[in-house]
C-alpha cells in the first residue's frame, strides 16, 4: 500500500522511526499473519528501495519461503544451510 505510507528521506534511524508507526496502523485490527508479513515486506521495500525483502518461516528442518517483495527466491532452504545460520549476511539463495 505505498500509496498509503508516507517516505520519509534523512538517516536510516529517521526513515525507520517514521516507518514503525505506520507498520504498527497497517498491522492494527488485522489477525492474519500472512497478510501481515506481506505488508510489512511491502513497507520495508517501499521505504528503502531494498533489492529483496521478505520472510522465511521455520518448518522441521527447513525455512520456507513466506511472504516478500522482489525477485524470485528459493522455496526452501536447509536450516544447516551458511544462509540459515548466518542471519543478515546478505547472501540470497
Amino acid at each position: 500500500m505505498a500509496e498509503d505510507l508516507s517516505i520519509a528521506k534523512g538517516t536510516k534511524e529517521e526513515q525507520y522511526q517514521s516507518l514503525l508507526p505506520q507498520i504498527t496502523a497497517l498491522l492494527e485490527g488485522e489477525e492474519d499473519v500472512v497478510a501481515n508479513m506481506a505488508n510489512i515486506a511491502a513497507a520495508l521495500k517501499e521505504q528503502f528501495k531494498w533489492w529483496w525483502v521478505g520472510f522465511y518461516i521455520v518448518k522441521g528442518d527447513e525455512l520456507v519461503l513466506a511472504p516478500f517483495q522482489g525477485p524470485v527466491a528459493c522455496t526452501r532452504i536447509k536450516k544447516e544451510g551458511a544462509c540459515a545460520e548466518q542471519p543478515g549476511n546478505g547472501n540470497r539463495h
